[in-house]
């Protein structure tokens, strides 16, 4: 463990201007408030958080956040409060040490509400400092280092599955690779001991067969470079155990036909110099097609910049290598951790590297269940990304898999929102397509376009799918409160008497709810009864038991609601404006509309009890269209479905889906769903489909 004069003398070296008292005071005051603690190793307690603060001093971090990772478990684990640490050691401090505590348990399983709250202020503290990461991330390291003193196997195992899933990927956003490479190793050893231990077991074998092939390669790279002007530093070494097995696994090779485990870095003095050496190196060495990548002219989204290559060394031998300048390997070795070292401007943020924490913070906005945050920040963090360009250039990093609709979304909310449609590289194409690397994206827009329930069957971005469900939430809740009035104005025509001023206030208050909107809500999703609400607004009205109310006065119109949202039309019998229809009500659930004459309906009627009512609706004038489902006989002959394909579409109608039900030899039955304006129009189409030499008959189902 480091002493107190060691810490302090190692934040000196790199600050002169540190803090030595607020050092001092926090390393004293850790010391008592852990006491007599022990951790697992038996080591006193205080130990861990003194080392977490000697792994940020590697970073060359400010005092306040050496301070803070000094005092990190002192409010979680002990009697200190957060009044006693903002006192002794100012706002700053506090406030850190308040955004490393809530970050201390977040916990993989997606059902967990805590987890998704953990996360949920994790991402606030990591918006508001980055700092607060900082810390968090080197006490997930520490405690990795430290694992093997935990005894029970499967606590080592969850904790390592923990770092794996979120502590890793973090690392590796914010561009802490040396951070990211050890968590993985120290949580592979835990995870697949077998695998671990045979991938170490050959690394050690390859090396000791090899002598030192990797500093005859680093050599000879050295010479090349320098024999044309450019003094480059080569360093070489094996890629890391979790590296390997996780390129066998995408691959599905063994490690003897996995041939490029050797990496090495030249870094040279300027830009020029990256892509200059680049060049000679390809000329002394063939390079493998498709293994080059510019992180240079494209950073990642954490700001990583390098190129990368891979070459065929002798002996047919794989030898990747990175190319970069000292400043873009200081950032690739520790990220954005490198923008807060003393020197640095401590009021220049590198914005550019926390545009995915915006992200990850709208998500937060637009999250309405524990799971869906869960879900959507897991998306947003730990997914492969592709590059592809606006069609002005800009660059939009997306995951592997990406859509027009998640391209529109990352460019601005509203562009996303808007979207009709997408041309890529030139050609238009539905909104569901695939991006590819390097593709240029234009997104093609309208005014009257809104988010679409299906785009959620493919969007696969966290802000994506967030801003999208958020849009429909509302929408949902206008149409409930639309459809809750319509029959809250049924329910009042029914009452004994004209109500008086204030008892709907008054209603509201009997029945304990918050406001009007949530009373309309509750009568559209039947939470409470129609002889409940008359009560509330008129007592005695209902009767003294309040069992029953009197009949419905008039039908409710569903005119200017939307089907799939405030009500659902029925798929036993898929009714469409001019049909005769009836409305099944349930706790809690939309209205769900059948045809009168619905073959289904006595039974559910004869299903139903004291839970389930029905109500007598109507489509209104402009009721939008429906989807009706029709049953065709087809003779068996050239042409003939695209004959009944013209006259659907000669009769307006669209063909939603096309399945064949029965064939045989002279005649296939066919169902097809097709979208009608009303009854009307189904009719005049079933007639002309019957007048077709190629139609055998044709029926609505």
């Amino acid at each position: 463990m480091l002493r107190q004069y060691e810490l302090v003398d190692r934040v000196l070296a790199y600050d002169p201007d540190a803090d030595e008292a607020l050092l001092n005071r926090a390393y004293v005051f850790s010391v008592n408030a852990h006491g007599t603690q022990k951790r697992a190793s038996g080591d006193p307690y205080f130990s861990h958080p003194i080392e977490v603060a000697g792994i940020l001093t590697e970073l060359h971090l400010d005092d306040e956040t050496i301070a803070t990772a000094i005092l990190h478990d002192t409010v979680e684990d002990t009697v200190a409060t957060s009044e006693q640490i903002q006192h002794l050691f100012g706002d700053n401090v506090a406030r850190l040490v308040d955004g490393v505590t809530k970050l201390s348990k977040i916990e993989a399983q997606t059902e967990n509400e805590r987890a998704a709250e953990n996360l949920r202020k994790f991402l606030l503290a990591m918006s508001g400092d980055i700092r607060v990461l900082l810390v968090k991330l080197a006490d997930r390291l520490h405690n990795m280092r430290t694992l093997h003193h935990i005894a029970k196997p499967e606590k080592r195992r969850r904790i390592a599955k923990e770092t794996m899933d979120i502590y890793a990927p973090l690392a590796e956003r914010i561009g802490m690779y040396e951070f990211m490479k050890e968590m993985q190793t120290l949580a592979f050893q835990q995870l697949e001991p077998e695998a671990y231990e045979s991938i170490t077991r050959r690394l050690e074998q390859l090396k000791a067969g090899g002598g030192d092939r990797i500093s005859k390669i680093g050599s000879g790279l050295k010479l090349l470079l320098s024999r044309h002007g450019i003094q480059a530093e080569i360093s070489g070494r094996e890629k890391h155990p979790y590296s390997i097995w996780r390129k066998m696994q995408e691959r599905h090779i063994s490690f003897e036909q996995l041939s490029d485990i050797m990496a090495f870095r030249a870094i040279v003095p300027t830009v020029e110099d990256c892509y200059t050496a680049l060049g000679h190196i390809h000329r002394r060495w063939p390079a493998v097609p498709g293994r080059f990548k510019d992180y240079i002219s494209t950073p990642k989204r954490n700001g990583y910049r390098s190129l990368h290559t891979t070459i065929m060394h002798a002996e047919n031998q794989r030898v990747e290598i990175q190319i970069r300048t000292g400043e873009m390997h200081a950032e690739a070795e520790y990220g954005l951790a490198a923008h807060w070292a003393y020197k640095q401007d401590m009021n220049v943020r590198p914005e550019t590297q926390q545009n995915w924490i915006a992200d990850l913070v709208e998500i937060l906005d637009n999250a309405e269940t524990p799971e869906e945050l869960l879900e959507h920040t897991r998306m947003a963090m730990y997914q492969d990304r592709i590059f592809a360009f606006t069609p002005k250039g800009e660059l939009i990093q997306l995951p592997k898999g990406a859509t027009p609709i998640d391209f529109a979304y990352a460019v601005h909310t509203d562009l996303g929102d808007q979207a009709v449609g997408a041309k890529i590289n030139g050609r238009v194409v539905p909104l569901r397509t695939e991006i590819h690397n390097g593709d240029q994206v234009q997104v093609l827009r309208s005014k009257a376009q809104t988010p679409q329930a299906n785009w959620l069957n493919f969007a696969i971005t966290g802000k994506a799918l967030a801003a999208i469900r958020r849009h429909l939430r509302l929408v949902e809740r206008e149409q409930i409160v639309a459809l809750g009035r319509k029959l809250y104005d049924d329910i009042v025509a029914r009452l004994p008497a004209p109500l008086a001023a204030g008892a709907l206030e008054e209603g509201v208050k009997r029945l304990k709810l918050a406001d009007e909107v949530q009373l309309m809500t509750a009568i559209a999703r039947r939470t409470l009864t129609d002889a409940q609400v008359m009560e509330a607004l008129m007592p005695g009205s209902a009767g003294a038991d309040v069992a029953h109310a009197p009949p419905q006065s008039s039908a409710i119109s569903i005119e200017g609601l939307a089907p799939g949202v405030a009500y659902e039309l029925a798929t036993c019998c898929h009714p469409v404006p001019g049909d005769r229809i009836v409305g099944l009500r349930r706790p809690d659930a939309s209205i769900e509309v059948h045809k009168i004459d619905c073959a289904t309906l006595a039974e559910l009627a004869e299903r139903s009890d004291e839970e389930t009512d029905w109500i007598d609706v109507q489509w209104g004038q402009k009721t939008q269209g429906a989807v009706a489902r029709i049953s065709v006989e087809v003779r068996n002959e050239p042409g003939a479905l695209g004959v009944i394909a013209t006259i659907i579409g000669q009769h307006k109608a669209n063909i939603i889906n096309l399945r064949l039900d029965n064939r045989d030899t002279g005649i296939h039955t066919n169902t097809i769903d097709v979208e009608v304006h009303d009854a009307h129009q189904l009719m005049r189409l079933l007639a002309g489909l019957r007048a077709a030499d190629a139609v055998a008959g044709a029926e609505r189902v």
